[in-house]
């Protein structure tokens, strides 16, 4: 059993901002004077398809796996000696369109998670492949597992049958159903007894839909240690690992989970 309480404290930091609709260029230099702000953070966290707004163009807006923003993402990530993640619209190698969470650290390598659910109001399962699996990263001893905006409606997606410590969601969520974003998010942290840290967009995008943000992190309780409401900017926490472990213990939960298995 993994000894929570030798792991370090991790800071995050969560950029919330607008974004310029189908403009990778401005969205880069935008976040790249953000960046700046989030100096200090292991792990920088960005909107959903933050270099282009939530868009079904995926044949003309798509990169390659390994195209500018993954190349942009991983000076950044040097540069700031920081994980640094969010999603962009990427063509795979077998020639599918994803929304794809990137991962990028500071020796150079870049991981990624394809988004599970595709928001069909909005057609994205028409122009976009989903992913077929989660995907667990380690920053710092912490096992950190991202997931994407609608995924947030799935409880069995999110499921941490992996001793998940952080549930991480970057995410375009409108403010029409701001309701219902502020109130999964506390559902996942307690019944999977970890933190949880989601970024969302502000303004509004090319379709003329408005987000509200709401951006925030929430301990392994539902409880706020974070909330950014409509701000613009960069908003930071320190999440401690001994809190958590001691929490876990105290209501060991998870021990009573009913056991399955994803297909």
């Amino acid at each position: 059993m993994r000894d929570l309480t030798a792991l370090p404290n991790l800071n995050l930091a969560l950029i919330q901002t607008t974004l310029a609709w189908h403009d990778r260029q401005a969205n880069l230099e935008h976040f790249e004077q953000l960046l700046e702000q989030a100096r200090g953070a292991d792990l920088i966290i960005l909107p959903e398809m933050f270099t282009t707004g939530f868009s079904m163009e995926s044949q003309t807006l798509a990169e390659t796996e390994n195209g500018p923003t993954s190349k942009w993402l991983r000076v950044q990530a040097a540069k700031l000696d920081a994980v640094i993640t969010g999603s962009v619209i990427v063509q795979a190698a077998d020639g599918s369109h994803r929304n794809r969470l990137l991962w990028a650290q500071p020796d150079g390598e870049v991981l990624h998670y394809d988004k599970r659910h595709l928001f069909r109001m909005a057609g994205e399962h028409k122009h976009y492949t989903a992913g077929d699996c989660q995907v667990q990263f380690e920053l710092k001893g912490w096992r950190v597992r991202p997931l994407i905006c609608y995924d947030l409606r799935f409880p069995v997606w999110s499921r941490d049958a992996q001793d998940t410590d952080l549930l991480l969601y970057t995410a375009n969520w409108p403010g029409a159903r701001r309701q219902h974003w502020n109130r999964l998010l506390p559902a996942r942290a307690i019944e999977n007894l970890c933190y949880v840290a989601a970024v969302n967009r502000i303004g509004t995008d090319g379709k003329g839909f408005a987000y509200t943000g709401d951006s925030q992190v929430l301990d392994f309780q539902g409880e706020t240690l974070l909330g950014a409401g409509e701000a613009d900017g960069v908003f930071q926490v320190v999440l401690n690992a001994a809190e958590l472990a001691a929490y876990r213990t105290r209501f060991p939960a998870n021990l009573d989970a009913d056991t399955f298995e994803l297909t």
